[in-house]
């Protein structure tokens, strides 16, 4: 369940399709306001855009986006991290410019858990 109100700074498949290469780091956070501070004031990262359902920022150049728990009712992670007290469960550490189903398939052969397996999402990610 959105909380924004009016659109958000650019498209979400926009957004998606602009992530390249590299890695990128999302973190669940009960507030993104608060934790959009932190990184700015601490880690002295750059914001891009903040609402109360998302952020964006560049930390140390790398990509840094925020999402409020209540965005993730319909994800999987939104099972494991619901009623947890201590922080950090809800990480996502994202691969830009890697082939996901190559390494879907990687991981399966090895016998690892897939949380999720690969599937073209609604903002332009696989």
């Amino acid at each position: 369940m959105k909380k924004r109100i009016g659109d958000a700074f650019m498209p979400a498949d926009e957004y998606g399709r602009s992530l390249h290469n590299g890695i990128g780091v999302n973190l669940l956070v009960r507030e993104v306001a608060p934790m959009a501070e932190f990184l700015r004031d601490v880690l002295a990262a750059e914001l891009i855009y903040a609402d109360l359902d998302f952020a964006t920022l560049i930390v140390f150049g790398s990509s840094m986006m925020l999402h409020a728990d209540h965005t993730y009712l319909d994800h999987p992670l939104h099972g494991v991290i619901c009623g947890v007290e201590n922080r950090g469960i809800g990480v996502e550490i994202r691969v830009y410019g890697c082939d996901p189903d190559m390494a879907e398939s990687a991981a399966r052969q090895r016998g690892d858990v897939i949380l999720s397996g690969s599937m073209d999402k609604p903002h332009g990610l696989r």
